[in-house]
């Protein structure tokens, strides 16, 4: 569903008139900032199928620190394959890495660990690795990238649209004080309710994320 598309059915379900751009009006902006207000919510509640990705990392010999193109400072990484050396790489911690760095001597090799490493000047994410590769390796980031703000009136919208359509519906309800007959209390149970059974359909496809297995 395109950003406009969103913006009109909000619109309507609190009686406003239509829009052909999501610029054309006062409110119409303010219901634009609301519907992307409504799809950060959204997107955090769960790590939707649509925004799972597979990120390639092509390493050079001796740098050992990396982007994940994309990824935003909200990305989630789930696993990181070596895919040159056919291993998985094991997340260390900061500490880990600083030991290994500058107090041991660091080697150089194939990629067994990694870390996060504050953003880059893009605003994504970064990794630090070790060994320090002594060559070209090809790593396989598994991550959730989460979506910049709808801005276009084409811009298309990946997660499930209601979740989105009701939360922005009860923001906006909650702003303007009256509803004409539906309580903000009640718009939000129903944007809980959309959402919820959203998460419990994309669900279905990542059973094994569902499920807690004790050691």
């Amino acid at each position: 569903m395109t950003y406009l598309n969103l913006v009109n059915n909000v619109l309507r379900r609190l009686r406003e008139d239509e829009v052909t751009n999501v610029s054309e009006t006062t409110y119409s902006k303010m219901v634009g900032d609301f519907i992307n207000d409504a799809k950060k919510l959204v997107e955090n509640a769960w790590d939707w199928s649509a925004l799972r990705s597979t990120l390639t990392i092509t390493t050079a010999a001796d740098d050992y620190t990396y982007s994940l193109t994309g990824s935003g400072n909200q990305g989630r990484v789930f696993r990181i394959i070596n895919d040159t050396s056919n291993c998985e790489l094991r997340y260390q911690t900061q500490a880990w890495f600083d030991n290994e760095f500058f107090v041991n001597n660091p080697v150089s090799g194939a990629p067994k660990y990694f870390t996060y490493n504050g953003v880059d000047g893009s605003g994504d994410t970064q990794i630090d690795i070790y060994p320090k590769p002594d060559g070209v390796y090809s790593l396989k980031a598994k991550v959730v990238l989460r979506n910049v703000d709808l801005s276009a009136n084409t811009d298309t919208l990946a997660i499930p649209a209601q979740p989105v359509i009701h939360m922005a519906v009860a923001l906006l309800a909650r702003e303007r004080g009256e509803t004409g007959g539906t309580s903000t209390a009640e718009y939000f149970a129903l944007a809980d309710k959309y959402l919820s059974d959203a998460i419990d359909l994309d669900a279905q496809k990542h059973p094994e994320e569902t499920i807690f297995y004790t050691p």
